[in-house]
């Protein structure tokens, strides 16, 4: 079996054993692609908030943090695509950003661990600015996961109230 093989099958794994459970638990009016997105746009947030601080504490000026505002820009312009397919997924049907997501998953999750592990490093636990991109990660692949799982119909609503019928006289 090929590692790509093998990365997939993973990613199916904490798909369809993680994430569609929970998923699949959530209350009604939270449907998961909401959640996804609402991750997502907390993912935004936490970025911008550590390229700010990065900006402020070392006194770096825009074009010195180019890079930074870049990735930001890119991370918001995957939003808005997002948003923009969001009439694809539909309840009670295939969902195709399960599919169409499926190469960014796993590089969302080596990201993530990738940034916990830098985060982790001497002096860098403390930086504050590296803690908000250690959570923009963790909260832009938890969002992914989410975005991917199937939507479940809504409940159809039985009424507990019998009426009897009888017939008049």
């Amino acid at each position: 079996m090929s590692f790509v093989s093998r990365v997939n099958q993973m990613d199916l794994w904490i798909l369809d054993r993680v994430f569609q459970p929970i998923a699949d638990r959530l209350p009604e009016k939270w449907p998961p692609f909401e959640v996804g997105m609402s991750f997502q746009l907390g993912a935004l947030l936490f970025y911008a908030t550590s390229v700010i601080l990065i900006m402020v504490v070392n006194g770096l000026g825009l074009a010195s943090a180019f890079f930074d505002v870049l990735s930001w820009a890119v991370g918001l312009a995957l939003f808005v695509g997002i948003m923009r397919m969001r009439v694809l997924v539909r309840p009670g049907h295939a969902n195709p950003l399960r599919i169409m997501l499926q190469g960014l998953r796993p590089l969302s999750i080596a990201f993530a661990l990738f940034s916990l592990w830098r985060g982790a490093g001497p002096g860098q636990i403390s930086d504050l600015a590296w803690c908000f991109i250690v959570l923009s990660d963790v909260a832009f692949s938890v969002g992914l996961y989410f975005i991917s799982c199937l939507q479940n119909p809504p409940q159809v609503k039985i009424s507990e109230k019998v009426v009897l019928l009888r017939p008049t006289r």
